[in-house]
């Protein structure tokens, strides 16, 4: 199998890197493969850093998978459904880079991150969803519904609105920006400074305070897989 994430501990950091070489699709190999970075950045107890290639951190689910049949889409939005979770239960920060486009499941990777760092330049960032024509899951309308700002929920949610990086900020789905030729460095400062916390307060923090999050998901996932998607 081509590796298409990679894997690099250093000092304390895991940056784990999506490069499938196109629009970094989430399929299910790519899911296998950052399951398989995320085991080994748990085993180290490393603070993680997630980016994509330069240019684009991920247009989203691999839509050819999605396009095979209802049993399959529903497969493939459960994965990236329970992969948003682990972001957002993992014990160490998540520090989400965003190198350039961030679409669909792309931007709700972005969202499921603990600190959001992104781009500065001509990118396109939101849930397009509705606008391809395709139905919303619930995990994704729930997930929305705690992370981005309740005046920007319809129009990203619904509306299927995308947003340039500056509003992307404004939007919920980045914490800042930098320029792009500053923003490995600016990951790389993220990671460091996030290292110095205490994991243990942090982790017991952090899923306390989603208990009853985590709990809808957990009904969220179970109701997606009933639903009907025609695609």
């Amino acid at each position: 199998m081509t590796d298409i994430v990679s894997y690099e501990l250093k000092d304390g950091v895991a940056t784990i890197t999506m490069d499938d070489g196109k629009a970094n699709a989430l399929s299910h190999a790519m899911f296998d493969q950052l399951g398989a970075a995320f085991d080994k950045a748990e085993e180290a107890g490393a603070v993680v850093v997630l980016k994509g290639r330069e240019g684009r951190f991920s247009g989203g689910f691999d839509l050819k998978e999605m396009y095979k049949g209802p049993d399959e889409a529903k497969a493939l939005t459960k994965r990236g459904s329970e992969f948003a979770v682990r972001i957002m239960s993992f014990n160490t920060p998540v520090i989400g880079v965003s190198t350039g486009h961030c679409i669909a499941m792309g931007a709700y990777t972005m969202l499921a991150c603990d600190y959001r760092i992104g781009a500065d330049g001509d990118f396109k960032v939101g849930l397009n969803e509705t606008a391809i024509g395709m139905p919303m899951h619930r995990f994704g309308i729930e997930l929305g519904r705690y992370k981005i700002p309740k005046n920007y929920f319809n129009r990203s949610l619904i509306n299927g609105e995308i947003f340039n990086p500056k509003d992307a900020v404004k939007a919920g789905y980045y914490d800042r920006l930098v320029p792009a030729d500053q923003l490995d460095a600016a990951g790389a400062m993220a990671g460091q400074m996030f290292a110095q916390l205490k994991m243990n307060a942090f982790s017991y923090t952090k899923n306390a305070a989603r208990k009853e999050l985590f709990a809808l998901f957990e009904e969220c996932i179970a109701d997606d897989l009933k639903m009907g998607l025609d695609l």
